[in-house]
């Protein structure tokens, strides 16, 4: 390796001395280091040398000047920042002036004192809160998205309308959000919107589910058609867990409606 002008230390000097310069010109600083004179509105480091602003003060070249509080504002006494915050009720606009938030009529002030919200019954429309008219039968959703209301129970939406729900012969009023409005008496199925009794075979029995033909056969036996045969179990097979259908034995494997023996 040929040797450098400066050597190995003069050169980590000079790039040490580049890092220090970089710095100072990026990064913002509110104070300054050396034993200097104080200037006005500034004090004496608590640690370390040098001395910084005082609270409410800005440093500007080598002097620290005042911190210009806008109307309706209040100084945060903080290093960072602008140095000021807005009065609750009051919003900052084009990073100098602070301009009471215009709260509308159906409107309130939020939290945070900076922008509004509508009341209960309203909704945001632009700059405005609007009422929300309600139809016959209906009440305030508390939902935040889609309809502002919801019908009465035993009235679904048409529209912009609230209408009675028909319940037809069979069949009760449900409080399910989606599908019919209505369920089927037990022993009765939903079929072309109508409630029919529920025709069940022999060997079979009642089954309350929502699909199908509302019946089940029994253990033993399968559904073929519009009824229930027993099932014939061929040797060497046994039910399976529902019981309605068969499955061989162990090392047998099916075959043609049989169970054959494994190879």
């Amino acid at each position: 390796m040929l040797p450098t002008p400066f050597g190995n230390k003069g050169m980590a000097m000079l790039f040490a001395g580049t890092i220090c310069a970089l710095l100072a010109f990026t990064v913002p600083s509110y104070s300054q280091s050396g034993t200097g004179s104080i200037p006005g509105n500034a004090h004496a480091k608590s640690y370390g040398e040098g001395w910084e602003c005082d609270l409410s003060y800005r440093l500007a070249g080598d002097q620290c000047v005042a911190v210009i509080v806008p109307q309706n504002a209040f100084p945060t006494n903080q290093t960072y920042g602008a140095g000021w915050e807005c009065h609750h009720g009051f919003q900052e606009v084009n990073g100098g002036t602070c301009v009471e938030v215009a709260v509308p009529s159906g409107g309130y002030l939020d939290a945070s004192g900076q922008q509004w919200k509508c009341l209960r019954g309203f909704r945001k429309v632009g700059k405005t809160c609007e009422e929300i008219e309600l139809p016959d039968h209906s009440y305030l959703s508390e939902d935040t998205y889609g309809s502002d209301w919801d019908c009465d129970r035993g009235y679904e939406a048409n529209g912009n309308e609230c209408v009675a729900v028909v319940v037809p012969e069979n069949a009760y009023l449900n409080s399910k959000g989606y599908g019919a409005p209505w369920t089927c008496e037990r022993g009765y199925i939903e079929a072309d919107r109508k409630c029919e009794a529920v025709i069940i075979p022999q060997n079979a029995y009642f089954y309350d589910v929502s699909y199908g033909s509302g019946w089940k056969c029994d253990r033993g036996y399968e559904a073929v058609s519009e009824n229930c045969a027993e099932i014939i179990l061929p040797e060497n097979a046994h039910l399976d867990r529902s019981g309605n259908r068969w499955s061989c034995n162990k090392n047998f494997r099916r075959s043609k409606g049989l169970c054959r023996l494994n190879n």
